[in-house]
């Protein structure tokens, strides 16, 4: 089973555990709709086209409202370290909570009583805590941005808001963060870089570029970065070996842009409809 832990921006949206289903434009888990536009919410509604596309159950998802003030996410750690143990898993994905270094380390002791060990994915907030914990090489995947892969790669910034000024995130410098990043062992074992040009590289260095198609128009568009992360969750939930997962989630993303032909007014929900209709081109390819 494929699992997905995140908030949502709505703070009296309630702690909430599920399988999580599309219903127009919004996510809907145990009688409760959240809009998709950015997020986990695009993130979960990503794995949702994938898992269907694919023939595989629908995500469960443990949810909270939370608008950064961190409330909700010490809710959900502290339900995660007294639930995960329950739960047998494939992959699991840790997506936007406040940061917290103890909290997250709870997690992980949760996760090492589980049946058995599922893939381990974190982007954003999660990624943060466990770099700031020392723990990134527990995990399989990061899903990094190019700024967010500028604080991997800072060894002493012990917060993203203190990633030395001289550790640009300029797209030409990616290959160079990636090196610093596993330099300081704050990497996991692969990471899926997202950008005008999307990298996959592990400890030995970048293993495969992704630049096309490219739909300029997909960068203003908030939550194309957190739907790729949904894509690759849901290929590897099917089975599928992360390097292959990652680049070919790589490709439906950038394919899914494509089909939609986006402008800077388009929502994040119109290309994620367009997932099924890019996996498809590319199983044909294959």
């Amino acid at each position: 089973m494929l699992a997905i832990v995140g908030t949502v921006p709505d703070p009296i949206f309630p702690l909430l555990s599920g399988e999580v289903h599309i219903e127009g434009d919004n996510l809907c888990i145990a009688g409760r709709r959240a809009p998709i536009r950015r997020g986990t919410p695009a993130l979960l509604a990503a794995a949702i086209k994938t898992v269907e596309t694919l023939n595989q159950p629908a995500p469960f998802a443990f949810l909270v409202g939370d608008i950064g003030l961190g409330q909700g996410s010490r809710l959900l750690y502290e339900h995660l370290t007294r639930r995960l143990s329950r739960f047998e898993l494939r992959t699991l994905v840790f997506h936007y909570l406040q940061p917290d270094v103890d909290w997250h380390n709870k997690v992980l002791f949760a996760v090492d009583d589980m049946p058995r060990r599922p893939v381990l994915i974190a982007d954003a907030g999660f990624m943060y805590a466990a770099k700031m914990s020392g723990q990134s090489a527990a995990y399989d995947l990061f899903t990094p941005d190019a700024g967010e892969l500028a604080f991997l790669a800072d060894e002493q910034a012990p917060h993203p808001f203190y990633t030395r000024g001289f550790i640009l995130h300029e797209e030409n410098r990616v290959p160079e963060l990636i090196e610093r990043a596993y330099l300081h062992e704050n990497a996991a074992r692969y990471l899926l870089v997202k950008g005008d040009r999307d990298y996959l590289a592990d400890r030995s260095g970048v293993l495969t570029e992704v630049d096309h198609p490219c739909e300029e128009a997909m960068e203003a568009v908030g939550g194309t970065g957190d739907m790729l992360t949904g894509i690759v969750s849901g290929l590897i939930e099917s089975g599928m070996e992360i390097s292959r997962a990652a680049v070919l989630a790589a490709r439906a993303n950038r394919l899914a842009g494509f089909h939609t032909k986006p402008n800077p007014a388009t929502q994040v929900v119109e290309i994620i409809q367009m997932v099924p209709r890019a996996l498809a081109d590319l199983q044909k390819a294959d």
